[in-house]
C-alpha cells in the first residue's frame, strides 16, 4: 500500500512542477505565447485559471496523501514474538557497560569518600 502511495505523491510533483513551470510569474502563462488572436479562437485566456486550479489541486493531494500514508506503515516495533536481529545475536542482548568518564591529564582520580569511620576511632 505505501508503495501506491509513494507513487502517487510522486506522479503529483512531478505534475505540480510542470504546472508550476510553464505558469508565468507576472500572470500572462501560456496566453502571452499564443498571442491575441488565440484568446478569441480557442479561449487561452482562461488558461491561467485552469494551471492555478491544478496547482492547489495538486498541493492538496499531495498534502492528503502524505498525512494518511503514515495509516498504512506497518507498526514492527510493537511485535514482541519478532526474530532477533543480527545485532541483537552477535551482542547477547546484552545491554553495552557504560564507558568510564574521562580523566584530564595532570590530575588524580577522586576516590570515594568512606561511609563508614576508620577502624580504632570513635
Amino acid at each position: 500500500m505505501l508503495i501506491i502511495f509513494g507513487i502517487l505523491i510522486i506522479l503529483a510533483c512531478v505534475l505540480l512542477g510542470f504546472f508550476v513551470l510553464i505558469q508565468n510569474p507576472k500572470g500572462g502563462g501560456l496566453s502571452g505565447s499564443f498571442g491575441g488572436i488565440g484568446n478569441q479562437v480557442i479561449g487561452v485566456r482562461q488558461t491561467t485559471d485552469v494551471l492555478e486550479k491544478g496547482t492547489w489541486i495538486l498541493a492538496t493531494i499531495i498534502a492528503v496523501l502524505c498525512l494518511t500514508a503514515p495509516f498504512f506503515i506497518g507498526k514492527s516495533g510493537k511485535v514482541s514474538n519478532s526474530a532477533p536481529t543480527a545485532i541483537e545475536r552477535a551482542g547477547g542482548g546484552a545491554p553495552a557497560p557504560a564507558p568510564a568518564p574521562a580523566q584530564l591529564p595532570g590530575t588524580q582520580p577522586q576516590q570515594p569518600a568512606p561511609n563508614t569511620p576508620a577502624p580504632g576511632s570513635k
